[in-house]
């Protein structure tokens, strides 16, 4: 009775959380021993979390300790973020947070930990669905101090080369729908693999598989190297990154990586589309271009590719903060962990979105990389091939192979998942 009459009714819809959290017997209610408890373990966990935002120990926190603290663990907060989460705390209007404010606000909200959901909800690029137009993780400086920043790039990079190994199949198919498949030549999933195994046998299946490997390692590395030096310029005297910042950055460091890596694509589409004995590796594939069409030919289709690293990036980002937030909001209970089940849901999905964006531009890309192997292909430029694929085929001409693409992604983010977690045990990385 005196809870309720010190609470009122702002308490109702809290209580289902807070018998969660203290009801050590089950029984579905909290007795006063209970309830007792848990005000005890909850409110030193908050004096701990205080304790590590109040940087200057004066026993009060202001917006420029907070956004230090969420630095600390790799995530950048805007002068305007940091104040609306301090005047949501902030109950005298000091602009500065007290341990009793402090306490108050948290004292029966279960999910308190920032560091927590940081660490859980780190969007990372482990997830290897085929294509590389991700933002680079962000790395916290303790990670980057102890080693564990490549460790997790060597894992990362693994579990890409497995991942993309068991999914060569069915990328096969895409690339080769995408460029043969049309109104007058429709090709079935079924119907093309019957092609490519009565051309090439069964292992014709992984051709441009090699290639498609081999250049996870030179793109991770540049990528990771330029985000870190585009990070550096983009701030003001070495200060911290503004999230459109971050996302200038990545983009940037995507650019920088893919013009680096852009003949190893060429060769991948090449390779992929090649009949038999038509080229014996890698090295002979790039002689024959050489020979044949000049280094220009290594470039083709570069400006499609590019310009699909921003919607790729940018709604892979949006879509992975909007269900991360939703989550939060509504099932965030004990713990800020929402499960392997839900991280690699969310990161499918968002993954998922960022293609279907950029796919026009992915199968723009191909077709101009190509053009110059297909017999009797005219050489076009972007916008004539769009204009030439939208007046024959109609808007959907632009989503062709896109059945086999979404087809690997559940299979391509378990295996790249399990590998990691393998990966990451093998080198000694903690959870």
């Amino acid at each position: 009775q005196n809870i309720n009459e010190s609470y009122g009714l702002c308490f109702v819809p809290l209580l289902q959380k807070i018998v969660s959290s203290g009801d050590s017997d089950k029984n579905e209610g909290l007795d006063f021993e209970e309830f007792s408890k848990y005000l005890k373990e909850h409110e030193k966990k908050l004096k701990l979390t205080f304790k590590s935002l109040d940087k200057n120990q004066d026993g009060r926190i202001d917006a420029k300790e907070i956004q230090q603290s969420l630095k600390d663990i790799g995530v950048n907060l805007t002068d305007r973020d940091a104040e609306k989460i301090l005047n949501s705390i902030d109950a005298d209007g000091t602009m500065s947070v007290d341990w009793n404010e402090w306490r108050e606000h948290f004292l029966f909200n279960p999910a308190n930990n920032l560091q927590e959901i940081i660490r859980y909800w780190k969007h990372s690029t482990v997830l290897d669905i085929g294509d590389s137009l991700t933002i680079p993780d962000e790395f916290t400086e303790e990670e980057k101090t102890t080693g564990v920043w490549w460790r997790q790039l060597v894992s990362g990079g693994a579990a890409g080369v497995v991942s993309r190994t068991g999914t060569a199949p069915l990328d096969r198919m895409k690339v080769f729908m995408q460029v043969h498949s049309s109104k007058s030549n429709k090709i079935s999933l079924v119907g093309g693999f019957k092609q490519m195994i009565k051309e090439g046998g069964v292992a014709s299946l992984w051709r441009g598989n090699g290639v498609n490997v081999i250049k996870i390692a030179p793109e991770t590395a540049i990528k990771f190297m330029a985000y870190e030096q585009y990070k550096k310029l983009l701030t003001k005297d070495g200060g911290k990154i503004q999230s459109h910042e971050r996302f200038m950055a990545g983009s940037l460091a995507g650019a920088t990586a893919q013009t680096a890596i852009y003949p190893m694509e060429v060769m991948k589409t090449r390779l992929t589309l090649r009949k038999t004995g038509q080229y014996s590796g890698m090295f002979d594939c790039a002689k024959k271009i050489l020979k044949k069409e000049g280094v220009k030919a290594f470039y083709k289709g570069y400006v499609p590719n590019i310009l699909g690293i921003i919607p790729y990036a940018g709604i892979d980002l949006a879509v992975y903060e909007t269900l991360k937030n939703a989550w939060l909001s509504k099932y965030a209970k004990d713990t800020a962990n929402p499960g392997v089940l839900v991280l690699l849901g969310c990161g499918t999905i968002s993954s998922t979105c960022g293609q279907l964006a950029s796919y026009p531009l992915a199968l723009v890309r191909t077709r101009m990389q190509a053009q110059a192997s297909m017999a009797g292909s005219e050489q076009v430029s972007m916008s004539k091939l769009v204009k030439k694929i939208m007046q024959k085929e109609g808007f959907f001409g632009l989503y062709r192979g896109i059945l086999p693409n979404f087809m690997k992604v559940i299979p391509a983010v378990s295996i790249s998942y399990v590998v990691y977690e393998y990966m990451r045990s093998g080198l000694g990385i903690s959870k």
